[in-house]
């Protein structure tokens, strides 16, 4: 499969115009992502959508080009050995810096991307209508493995990089983040220090960063996505001794980010690992977008909350998953939320249509109209 460049293959102007042509109308768009995979035409996500750019499949010829023409060698020399990899684009769209995170990657042996947006300011909690007390409560841990979950596409990493900005913000912090792209940059504030590294480029794995991050004085710690045996190893020994643990898994809810965790490890090594993570964990996030009531809007955030009572540790400890979703339904006093409850919520506000709620539900014929006058 060709990825590099050759002499008389360099690409010419009009593909690297195309091409930011195709990023700075994203970004017009409010669109989160832009799509580019031969067969299809070009398309953007705009609030969950897909819209072609136009009705002209791409060749993979072209999407090759299109793509080249924004990467440097380095990065496509590591694509020709991954298979797959991420990276970041940068360029000024309308005097300011604009950003995207690109995710290269190879499928029918045709090369593909996906090139996502990322603002330049770090969204405040009110801007993504996450509740501002549970931010607080996540980040006031001492100690310990807070996870937010969710897909992909679910702003996990827009949450993430919220968190750490509050820190930020309090001062008398010493953070680090292994991220693979860096997404959000973090600004420098006096009284906080704040190492950013890049996997691929500063550092060779998650695991890897965890692993030096803990001999540079951290406080905090992010690690972009937990998804080995060795990254959820290491994480669970940091938030043991003292740190605090910020990190992200695919899962559809939050006791799944217990059993995929769990799961990572031979069978053999379950138990000690259930009785670690029951001592560890502290919180978990699970979060969905889901499409607006009022046509064109931003998508809606909903939200699991899980946090680690007696009854929620007793359940991973002992492997009883059934018993950990009964206590988050039972836990509201210790600030657990039920997704149903939070999908209820926003029918009754008018965020979001009855219908859009059943179907990410998980008892779907539980839930009611909003209620008359509203």
């Amino acid at each position: 499969m060709k990825t590099m460049r050759t002499e008389g293959d360099v690409p010419d102007d009009r593909w690297h115009t195309a091409m930011r042509e195709l990023l700075h109308a994203a970004a017009d768009r409010d669109a989160s992502d832009v799509h580019l995979v031969p067969g299809y035409p070009a398309a953007y996500r705009v609030h969950g959508r897909l819209e072609p750019v136009n009705n002209e499949a791409l060749e993979p010829d072209q999407v090759r080009r299109l793509v080249e023409s924004v990467l440097p060698e380095a990065v496509l020399a590591r694509l020709h050995d991954s298979k797959s990899i991420d990276c970041s684009v940068a360029l000024t769209h309308r005097d300011q810096p604009c950003r995207f995170r690109a995710n290269l990657f190879w499928a029918q042996g045709s090369l593909c991307a996906c090139f996502r947006h990322v603002p330049n300011d770090i969204p405040s909690f009110d801007w993504m209508n996450f509740p501002g007390g549970l931010a607080e409560r996540l980040v006031n841990h001492a100690h310990g493995l807070v996870i937010v979950t969710g897909v992909t596409g679910s702003g996990k990493t827009t949450t993430l990089a919220a968190l750490v900005n509050l820190l930020n913000q309090r001062g008398d912090c010493r953070i680090i983040t292994v991220e693979e792209p860096i997404e959000y940059v973090h600004p420098r504030i006096s009284s906080t220090i704040i190492t950013q590294r890049e996997v691929g480029r500063d550092v060779d794995s998650f695991f890897d960063g965890l692993r030096s991050g803990l001999r540079q004085d951290p406080n905090v710690i992010l690690i972009g996505e937990i998804r080995d045996r060795d990254t959820a190893a290491m994480a669970l020994t940091a938030a043991e001794t003292g740190h605090l643990i910020l990190s992200t898994m695919h899962t559809k809810d939050a006791k799944g980010a217990v059993t995929r965790c769990v799961d990572l490890f031979p069978h053999d090594a379950q138990d000690d690992i259930r009785t670690q993570l029951s001592l560890s964990l502290r919180s978990v996030v699970c979060q969905h977008l889901l499409p607006s009531a009022t046509e064109g809007e931003k998508r809606v955030l909903a939200l699991e909350v899980m946090h680690v009572n007696h009854p929620v540790r007793s359940g991973i400890r002992f492997g009883k998953i059934d018993s950990i979703e009964s206590a988050i339904q039972t836990g509201k006093r210790d600030g657990m939320l039920p997704l149903d409850e939070s999908l209820q919520q926003l029918v009754d506000v008018g965020r979001i249509t009855l219908d859009t709620a059943r179907r990410f539900a998980k008892e779907p014929d539980a839930l009611r109209p909003p209620s008359r006058g509203r």
